[in-house]
């Protein structure tokens, strides 16, 4: 069964430092419980995509509710994700390469 999203939209945009970081919310991160990979915008769904994989110190749960939250957080800022489950994350690049 797939995990249900706890991803909330959030106000906060663009690049994060630490303080903006410490100020958003456990619901704007792919692994709230972590506070690993924040999803305040497309580009940001598109990194967290990216470096799924190396998300360490994590149960398979977590990555289950994180894909579940990436996923939400894609359709909000209309980022396109071809897998249909996170072990599927990792097989291919995710995001074009302007070098090619």
């Amino acid at each position: 069964m797939a995990a249900k999203s706890t991803w909330k939209a959030h106000t906060k945009h663009g690049d994060l430092d630490a303080k903006d970081r410490d100020d958003l919310p456990d619901s704007v991160y792919a692994f709230p419980k972590q506070r690993k990979e924040p999803l305040t915008d497309a580009s940001h769904v598109q990194n967290a995509l990216a470096r799924f994989d190396q998300v360490q110190g994590v149960s398979d749960e977590d990555r289950d509710l994180a894909f579940a939250n990436i996923k939400a957080a894609a359709k909000h800022y209309d980022v396109e994700i071809a897998e249909d489950d996170w072990h599927q994350l990792g097989k291919r690049p995710h995001t074009k390469n302007s070098a090619s």
